[in-house]
């Protein structure tokens, strides 16, 4: 049987699903990478494997963290066709569930970083064989004022970036819509100092950013570990005026930022990020508000499917 599952009207409270043994796949259909037919091909894989797959379109911002969150939602495999946005509001919402689902993702959106990280699938077939496998690892995250990140929080001028590229331009540009906006703001911004604590250890610098994972930006590896191992690492660069921060491209994209002059890279467990004014902060793309930031790695983990 396939079932194709649409959401509640905004004005109700979404439905929990209890399916117990099956498949959701939860997808924002305004988002720039949605593709209803990808979508398709891979429950009819699903189902055709033997799985019961339900297909969820959210109506309403921060849908799949509601549906998360709720204590009596109940499936095996929770499926987020999304970015990397996405996968954060479905992590903070899960953090405190009782009995967490396992996560898939299959990658669509802007950014995919994770996807990229955990080596996945990008074809339906594989997708579906990837969770029939049901071979998983333990996703592992940080909190940036309380809110879970599964690659990056920081502060500076990549999170200026994320607060000024507007929606539309994100999603009819997709990537090139931030190196658009940062053009346009990186020769008339004043950088403001960080000052950032480490377990302890005060450093000072114009951009921080805590990575729990290995890449940054696409495939740039920005320190040693990965989202399915514990652990952050906090980058902190002394400048980023536009001639440093080109160096530091060039530094990233050969995988020397930790050798680079004015960078330094540091394993942490807690962190605090200041500044004499409100800097801007992101996590894990999205806007996040603004400094002061505290971080802190956690011993808490989200089974995710991998190939």
């Amino acid at each position: 049987m396939r079932v194709f599952w649409w959401s509640a009207p905004v004005s109700k409270r979404p439905s929990v699903p209890d399916m117990p043994g099956s498949v959701l796949i939860m997808a924002n259909p305004t988002s720039g990478g949605y593709k209803a037919d990808f979508l398709d091909s891979v429950r009819n894989h699903l189902e055709d494997l033997g799985f019961r797959t339900v297909i969820r379109l959210t109506k309403h911002a921060g849908e799949i963290g509601e549906t998360c969150a709720d204590p009596n939602f109940n499936v095996r495999t929770l499926v987020i066709a999304g970015g990397d946005g996405s996968i954060n509001e479905a992590l903070a919402g899960l953090q405190h569930h009782p009995r967490p689902p396992q996560l898939a993702v299959i990658p669509f959106g802007t950014a995919n970083v994770l996807a990229l990280e955990l080596g996945l699938p990008r074809n339906p077939r594989a997708i579906a064989e990837m969770i029939r496998r049901q071979k998983t690892k333990p996703l592992h995250f940080g909190l940036a004022n309380g809110r879970p990140f599964v690659l990056m929080a920081s502060s500076g001028f990549d999170a200026e970036v994320v607060h000024a590229v507007p929606l539309a331009l994100k999603r009819k540009l997709g990537k090139l819509a931030y190196v658009i906006t940062a053009l346009k703001i990186a020769f008339k911004r004043k950088a403001t100092k960080l000052n950032i604590l480490l377990d302890g250890e005060t450093l000072s610098g114009k951009f921080a950013v805590a990575s729990n994972a290995r890449h940054y930006g696409g495939p740039f590896v920005i320190c040693p570990g990965g989202a399915t191992d514990p652990g952050l690492h906090m980058l902190v660069l002394e400048r980023d005026d536009p001639w440093s921060s080109l160096q530091y491209g060039i530094a990233l994209m050969t995988g020397r930022i930790h050798k680079a002059k004015g960078a330094a890279v540091r394993p942490f467990s807690t962190a605090r990020i200041t500044a004499t004014r409100p800097v801007a902060a992101q996590v894990d793309g999205d806007p996040f508000g603004a400094t002061p930031v505290d971080i802190r790695k956690t011993d808490k983990t989200v089974p995710v499917l991998v190939p």
